[in-house]
């Protein structure tokens, strides 16, 4: 039996995304745009609600493709209010479309929001030791750098936290734990 980060349980998807994504760089636009939704979707809920709703936000969303969503109208909003398939949320929803619009700025601006992002980790994963899941900070100054440089340019969800969480998803860091059969795999 393989090791695992205890967070993740014995849910097949929640094995499954921590043995194939968590932790693995990310470097294509629009799947960093959609771990940036998704991550500020989480907010006071778990990942494994989101984790379940991932392909109806993808359908839901134009499969997170920012120029659409950055010019959704109030009838896209009214439609994914009452979308039973995605969390219902008003605020959430605006943000996506904010978000979607600050993701272009970003892009124009650097070249990339992949640039733009992996600068705060000079584009190198950075490699934790991290011995237990109570060890894994939640927020970091790293990841308070960054939240307070995306407010700045206009984002909503994006604090800290879910800095870090998305630091995490993407790879920026490898918070596996070191009893982690993945550790090692991703630090490799």
């Amino acid at each position: 039996m393989k090791n695992r980060c205890t967070w993740c349980g014995e849910d097949p998807l929640y094995v499954s995304y921590h043995d194939e994504e968590w932790g693995v760089p990310v470097h294509d636009e629009q799947r960093l745009f959609e771990f940036l939704i998704l991550e500020g979707a989480q907010a006071g809920l778990s990942w494994i609600t989101i984790l379940r709703k991932r392909e109806n936000y993808r359908n839901a969303f134009h499969q997170f493709d920012y120029t659409i969503i950055a010019n959704y109208s109030e009838d896209d909003v009214k439609r994914l209010l009452a979308n039973e398939g995605i969390v219902r949320n008003t605020l959430k929803i605006r943000s996506a479309i904010k978000n979607a619009k600050g993701f272009l700025n970003i892009q124009a601006e650097f070249g990339s929001f992949d640039a733009y992002i992996w600068a705060f980790v000079n584009g190198v994963t950075l490699q934790n030791d991290l011995p237990s899941l109570a060890a894994t900070p939640a927020k970091t100054e790293l990841s308070e750098a960054m939240s307070k440089d995306l407010k700045k340019r206009g984002f909503n969800f994006v604090g800290p936290t879910i800095c870090y969480a998305f630091m995490q998803a993407i790879g920026m860091v490898n918070d596996h734990t070191t009893d982690c059969f993945r550790h090692q795999q991703v630090k490799a």
